[in-house]
């Protein structure tokens, strides 16, 4: 017999991550989610079969799995902790989190529809926006990340809200309880990326977003080794996602969630041990000489500081801040980092560096590059789990060669 909590909902998001809402069964009284590896799950009588579709039809669950493309059991109970962890009815996990973003929009876009997207957004959403939505039909706007330019960019067809906090590479903090004020007079669906962020540090659901998406490569995974996706939200939201998901076939493997699973076990601990590196070396770079300007939240001297105080409980391993010099200075400090991998993504146990320009825009104009802030001389770290005292030691042996 499982047992089960009172209200498990009282739990911190480090605990819930290691138990969900409480014990589950789990086949041969396994303590780790087994991996279910199969493709296909068998009816014993064609009887079982013609039962199953009818009730199907009827909208009534007689059996949880079918097909490997619906759901999977390692998929379906990696599913409820990440639901759990996010204050969620319900989470849909994906392949990768950029299906997860492309597929709620085109899940709840409409034909001569508007979507409002802010700025310093992730550019394969970005581009998604930019090259692809008017093929649909669907006109967008990209505004700044604040409630007001939000409210300004409404129109009469505007029916989605997304947007990401923070922001990439910049690190904006919205005021999310304001653009939910502003989305919910005009009954505009809101969804955030809130990747960068995490559970740990910020709950968007709780302060009445509607859906909230990450890329679960990042922090939920941790170390630098899968791929997925999840959008977590109410039961409703997350069956029409479950349909198109389920549709389109962007369904994570079986080993996948279980190394997602897995990594959930240690994501309290590693957050609080990001949180802490990022705010050690933000406060060592805005100090060097060397360093031109950095951007962190938990700064006072970043844009959005007094906003993230208020919202985050950290602001976890990302930073982005310019070198003195140009791109020559830049490369050579890159060059000269001995514990940092020069690679994108974030949130991993190995330090990451990118020169953002370089490796995520250089195929586009200069121009271009410029008006939406990749410089030359911009680069963000996503700081591992290394002993910060040696990445601090790295990064000024690194500025030194300058």
């Amino acid at each position: 017999m499982s047992k089960n909590p009172s209200d498990p909902r009282k739990w911190h998001p480090a605990t819930i991550a290691i138990h969900g809402l409480g014990r589950l069964p789990k086949a041969y009284h396994a303590v780790s989610t087994p991996i279910v590896q199969t493709s296909n799950y068998y009816f014993d009588t064609a009887d079982e079969v013609e039962d199953f579709m009818r009730a199907k039809g009827q909208g009534v669950v007689t059996r949880e799995h079918e097909y490997a493309r619906y759901g999977n059991p390692t998929q379906q109970e990696t599913e409820r902790k990440l639901a759990a962890i996010e204050g969620a009815e319900r989470a849909v996990l994906y392949s990768s989190g950029m299906a997860a973003v492309l597929l709620t929009i085109m899940t709840f876009m409409k034909p001569q529809g508007h979507i409002i997207f802010t700025g310093d957004c992730y550019r394969q959403t970005r581009d998604f926006a930019t090259n692809f939505l008017g093929k649909f039909g669907v006109e967008h706007s990209i505004v700044d990340p604040t409630a007001e330019a939000i409210e300004k960019a409404i129109k009469p067809n505007t029916n989605i809200i997304f947007t990401e906090s923070p922001t990439n590479p910049y690190l904006r903090v919205l005021d999310i309880p304001a653009i939910v004020r502003v989305a919910k007079k005009r009954n505009i669906m809101t969804i955030i990326d809130a990747t960068m962020a995490t559970p740990y540090n910020i709950r968007p659901i709780e302060l009445g977003v509607d859906i909230v998406l990450h890329s679960a490569t990042k922090y939920f995974g941790g170390h630098n080794d899968l791929m997925a996706g999840v959008a977590a939200g109410s039961a409703a939201l997350m069956t029409d996602l479950y349909k198109m998901q389920r549709m389109i076939g962007a369904t994570p493997g079986p080993l996948t969630c279980f190394l997602l699973e897995r990594g959930l076990k240690t994501f309290g601990m590693r957050m609080e041990q990001h949180n802490r590196a990022g705010l050690a070396v933000a406060e060592m770079l805005e100090s060097h000489p060397k360093i031109e300007k950095v951007w962190y939240p938990a700064l006072k001297s970043h844009p959005d500081h007094t906003i993230g105080m208020e919202q985050m409980k950290g602001f976890g391993s990302v930073i982005s801040f310019q070198v003195k010099g140009g791109n020559a200075e830049t490369r050579k400090f890159i060059d000269a980092l001995e514990l940092f991998l020069i690679t994108p993504s974030l949130g991993g146990s190995e330090s990451l560096v990118t020169q953002m320009w370089a490796m995520s825009f250089f195929d586009y104009p200069e121009e271009y590059r410029k008006n939406i802030g990749m410089v030359d001389n911009l680069v963000r770290l996503a700081l591992g789990l290394e002993d910060i005292d040696d990445l601090i030691a790295d990064l000024k042996q690194a500025l030194d060669t300058i």
